[in-house]
């Protein structure tokens, strides 16, 4: 397919298919890309830990994958999915980009979705 892997890793952009609102930003690496596109649910290589996890094995907050889009330089994806919880961020919100900066700080732009201690709590984490 001609995708670069820079490092191992090609960043993704994750946009909600209905809204097109950014969900989140992960990595994949060759096994994650492919797991994505053969399970049909997005999965991450995740740097911390250094192995694949697919979004919401946790949280069961998962991204059915809708489309899959490279760009020009075939160094960066956008996933289109479905979101099939009340949010995407480990934080209890929607999109993970729910916070703006400007030079009189941060400010937070969404109310929270759920309450992340009682979701992974109740899922063994």
């Amino acid at each position: 397919m001609g995708i670069k892997f820079q490092d191992g890793l090609i960043p993704a952009i994750i946009q909600d298919k209905r809204s097109g609102k950014v969900l989140m930003l992960g990595h994949m690496n060759e096994e994650a890309f492919e797991q994505t596109l053969t399970s049909g649910f997005v999965t991450f290589f995740s740097r911390s830990r250094q192995k694949l996890w697919t979004k919401g094995e946790t949280s069961g907050h998962r991204l059915r994958v809708r489309e899959v889009r490279v760009d020009c330089d075939a160094d960066a994806l956008l996933i289109q999915a479905d979101l099939t919880g009340p949010g995407c961020c480990h934080m209890g919100y929607k999109s993970c980009f729910f916070r703006r900066i400007t030079r009189e700080g941060e400010f937070i732009l969404a109310r929270r979705e759920f309450d992340p201690a009682k979701v992974y709590k109740s899922l063994g984490e």
